[in-house]
Parts: structure tokens; sequence; C-alpha cells
């Protein structure tokens, strides 16, 4: 049996609906960001897109893109410019927060990265090659996929990055990428190869950093001093751990809180501070803006035979 005609063509309308009324309800809430160049530098120290976070004047963009300046200028859809200035940066997610002169912003409803599965449509909205508006649809090709940042001497991996094959160019990054419900579910940050693009998700790990960004001007980090892998933890112990997987411990960092506590290479750590840790984007998580100066508990499984030790962590130092 031959497909119907008029089917496609109300499967396109519907699609195309879908676009139109996404596309109507965030294009207000994305601008466009020129970074001002210090004094000695001539043009725009870099640019991109930016979301709406709140009506007055708070944005989220990537911090790539404001790396080069602390402020500049924002062009909206309804034809205002208005100065900006940064309110914090965090290269180790690679997520920015701007303040905007004067507010009166439309802001973006934010949804929850979590919920999207692999096939779903999403669009994304930003300003590529200058072009303000710019719309690009597309699907989500894979999802949990990670993408190194690095400030300084650290590096951090950010966890559960959304991959598109919606068109990303120069310029979208800080741009929003939506669902079809306009909800923002990422915000696009880099181009992963020819037609793909990559998207810092909103989450609960992000929001937080957003609003450690709004609060704070910074991201706090507890820092540990370990570094690991993911391995099976001895089956004796699954049961009375209520887990089959660990972080073993393969290196220690001299000197570190890690160091003071005891722990050793090829210690596996199955909790910290009472929550389960299977792997280091656990550990990663848990370190965002979290216990910092003050005791938690380590449970490991060393030797076959289960140890206690407490640690204090300290902070990461900014680069």
């Amino acid at each position: 049996m031959s497909p119907d005609p008029d089917d496609d063509g109300a499967l396109l309308d519907a699609y195309s609906r879908t676009l139109i009324r996404v596309a109507a309800a965030l294009a207000p809430s994305v601008a466009a960001v020129q970074v001002a160049a210090g004094r000695g530098r001539h043009g725009p120290a870099g640019s991109g897109s930016a979301v709406a976070l709140s009506a007055d004047g708070l944005l989220v963009t990537s911090a790539h893109v404001v790396a080069g300046g602390e402020g500049g200028r924002l062009d909206l859809a309804d034809g205002r410019r208005l100065r900006f200035t940064v309110r914090g940066r965090d290269p180790l997610s690679d997520l920015a927060v701007l303040v905007a002169e004067h507010g009166d912003l439309e802001p973006a409803t934010l949804g929850d990265a979590g919920a999207l599965h692999v096939g779903q449509v999403v669009v994304a909205i930003g300003n590529p090659l200058g072009l303000a508006g710019s719309v690009t649809a597309g699907v989500v090709s894979a999802l949990g996929r990670s993408l190194p940042a690095r400030s300084g001497d650290h590096v951090r991996v950010i966890d559960d990055v959304i991959q598109t094959d919606a068109a990303l160019n120069p310029g979208n990054s800080g741009g929003a990428l939506a669902d079809s419900a306009g909800r923002v579910v990422g915000i696009n940050t880099a181009l992963a190869g020819a037609g793909l693009g990559l998207a810092v998700p909103i989450n609960t790990t992000t929001e937080r950093i957003i609003g450690a960004l709004v609060r704070d001007g910074r991201v706090r980090r507890a820092h540990l001093g370990v570094a690991g892998v993911s391995r099976p933890i001895p089956p004796r112990w699954e049961g009375p751990l209520g887990s089959r997987r660990g972080l073993e411990v393969v290196e220690v960092v001299n000197g570190s809180p890690a160091d003071a506590a005891g722990l050793r290479p090829g210690d596996i750590i199955t909790e910290v501070d009472g929550r389960p840790i299977e792997s280091p984007r656990d550990l990663q998580r848990l370190m965002v803006d979290g216990p910092i100066e003050r005791f938690v508990v380590i449970r490991v499984v060393r030797a076959g035979q289960r140890h206690v030790v407490t640690a204090i962590p300290d902070e990461l130092a900014a680069a």
C-alpha cells in the first residue's frame, strides 16, 4: 500500500507549525552578543549568543564566548541594543552569566535535558555568522556524550552533552537548544564535526552552576585529589553495598586531602558523603559547590575488605 501524500503533507504542516511556534516563543529570549575589546585592541573580542534567564537582566551564554572581555553589547530581537557586563564565567562547564543594563528581558523557559530521547526534534536558535535570530532544526542524534573543558591546568569533563544534527555555525555558541515545547534544554557550545553540534545540557548540575554564577560570580568546587576509573567491585560486596561498580583510585596527588586521608592507589571508592560513587563523573558532580573544608566519610574496598576513611576536601584553586 503506497503512502498517502495527504498524510505526508499533514505531517510536514504539523512539523512546520511546531518550528514556527518554538521560534516565535523563543526568539525574543535570545540575544546576539558582541564582546568589547580591551584597551589597545580593535574590533570585538568575541561574539555569539545568549539566552535570557530573568526579566531583570540575567542571561546565560557559553564561557568561551565572553572569555576575551568583561562586557559588551547585546542585540535583541525587538531591535534594542543593551550594554552588558559579565557576572561570572566557569570555563570548566563552558557556562557564563551576563547582566544586561536596564533589564526588561523576555526570559526563556528552562526544560530538563534528562527527559530527552534520541530522535527527538530539537530547535537551535542563535546568531550564526552575524545573522540575528537564525533558526535551525534537527533531532537529538546522541545523548550522554562527554566534552573536555579546560581552565589553566584543570581539566573537567562536561557530562551528558547533547549531540544534534541541527545546523550550528560560529555565532551559535551560547544560544538555545529547545525541545518542541519551546523549553531550553541545552546551551549550544561546539561543533562535533560535519553536520553535528554539541550543547551543554540544562539539568540539575548545570542549574547549580548557573545559580552559583548568579549568586557569587564564580563556581566553587571541592578538591579531593584523586584520579580514578570505574570498575566492578568484588562480587562478595555487591549485595552488602547495593552496587556493582565503584571508582578505583589510580593516582593520589601528593599533599592533597585524599593523601592526608590515607587513600591509596587500588582502593575502590564506593561512597562519599553518603552518596554512591560508581564513576569519575559521580565524584565530579559531588564536588560542584560541594563539601569544602568539612569532614566527609569515604567508604572504600581495599584488598577485598571494607574500610572507612575521613577527608577534608579543600577548594579547587581558580586557574
